[in-house]
């Protein structure tokens, strides 16, 4: 039950993230820490990765609903997974503007997300 509740709340979570910055990626963009040392606004950018968060987000709150779908769920584990490891290298090298941003709102939520994809209930 706890994987499920956790695949809820972070699907819920990151489906309004993504909604947002599909909505007003510019504000978006600017609420974010750290953000504007990573390069300008790029409306485009920001949509694709606001789609790919709703999507990801989606499959997360599926298994949330039916644990079956633990599949999609870890489909959009694997986004978030492969977004936080961009994260991590750029944590590595010195490249993040504001380091808990990067801890907190995408490498933690990343790796909870994984978990609470996979098959089983904890």
């Amino acid at each position: 039950m706890i994987k499920r509740i956790l695949a809820g709340v972070l699907g819920a979570g990151g489906a309004l993230n993504g909604l947002f910055m599909l909505a007003d990626g510019a504000r978006w963009y600017d609420s974010v820490p750290g953000l504007a040392h990573t390069g300008p606004y790029n409306p485009h950018f920001v949509a694709d990765i606001g789609a790919a968060y709703l999507v990801a987000s989606i499959a997360l709150v599926a298994r949330a609903w039916r644990p079956r779908y633990w599949p999609a769920a870890l489909a959009g584990a694997g986004f978030m997974v492969a977004h936080a490891l961009i994260h991590v290298a750029d944590l590595t090298m010195q490249r993040s503007g504001e380091p808990w941003v990067d801890i907190g709102l995408v490498i933690a939520p990343a790796a909870l997300a994984l978990w609470a994809a996979l098959p089983g209930e904890t």
